[in-house]
């Protein structure tokens, strides 16, 4: 039975060092269990590959909007090719070749240095499209997901489009489930940059407890508040578990290695109201995180 918390602004990302753990899985199961008492939303960060409405039926959708990046564009009338935006960009995305300026729009991170202190405004900032944000309710849970087009290769900044969506466009929740991409580069830096609790998510084999090590390393680094959960366990050894005993590191859930939980995920069906283990995993993850919270 899922007991009524008073939360107000929780912010919990689930992570993992390497995919393929069961990140996703646990992100929406979780979310939907804390959603029959609670209001809660779902903000899928994995833009490569959101996944999680795959485990969502029912969508009524809110909002579907693109998105944009802004890059510069050179205007030859008014260019004296004095190499000033050559100079300051620090991703070389703008390079003088003979009388011509070329940009490099893939390089570009979009700072803004080149078009602010060119003195002819000759490369003022244009818009072009790298994704859509999709808003929606399913189950009684409020999702956000965002997704890169095909091609796209601005996954940080789409993240941090999608942070500002949800923290300026969407009344406040008493907890914020964030699906974080796999493994430890920029995007998952960015989309656990405001979370409150960190959930790494792994699995009992050497290839779980190697990539595991570079999240605990990257989440000290950061100085957040972090916990593990451990999938499928039953397959492999004791090593993950044995590695966050020496490293004094919680094991907030072990979720059991089930043919039922297996044949319930490929079915895109939700897993804890059908496996009883599943549930109260479920619950004694929640009640951590809610003592998290209170003895913050």
């Amino acid at each position: 039975m899922v007991k009524i918390y008073a939360i107000i602004d929780m912010k919990i990302a689930i992570a993992s060092g390497k995919g393929g753990t069961g990140k996703t899985t646990l992100a929406v199961n979780l979310a939907c269990y804390l959603a029959e008492k609670q209001d809660v939303i779902l903000v899928d960060m994995d833009v490569e590959e959101p996944n999680s409405g795959l485990f969502l039926n029912d969508k009524e959708h809110i909002i579907q909007k693109d998105q944009y990046y802004m890059a510069p564009q050179w205007h030859e009338v008014n260019c004296t090719l004095c190499q000033l935006c050559q100079e300051v960009c620090r991703y070389h995305a703008i390079i003088q070749i003979r009388s011509a300026i070329m940009t490099f729009p893939e390089l570009c991170h979009g700072c803004y240095a080149c078009s602010e202190l060119c003195p002819n405004e000759a490369l003022p900032m244009v818009p072009s499209k790298m994704g859509v944000l999709n808003y929606y309710t399913s189950r009684g849970l409020h999702v956000v997901e965002s997704k890169l087009d095909v091609g796209q290769e601005r996954t940080t900044q789409l993240i941090a489009q999608t942070h500002d969506f949800v923290n300026y466009h969407i009344p406040p929740h008493d907890m914020y489930i964030y699906d974080a991409p796999p493994g430890t580069s920029c995007p998952v830096i960015e989309t656990v940059k405001e979370a409150d609790f960190i959930i790494l998510v792994t699995e009992p084999t050497p290839f779980g407890l190697h990539d595991l090590k570079l999240a605990v390393d990257t989440v000290r680094l950061l100085d957040k508040a972090f916990g593990v959960v451990v999938n499928r366990c039953g397959i492999g050894n004791e090593d993950v578990l044995n590695y966050c005993t020496s490293e004094d590191i919680r094991v907030m859930a072990r979720i059991p290695h089930d043919r039922r939980i297996a044949e319930l995920y490929s079915k895109g069906a939700m897993i804890y109201p059908e496996v009883t283990e599943m549930a109260r995993q479920m619950e004694q993850l929640s009640g951590d995180l809610i003592n998290e919270f209170e003895l913050s």
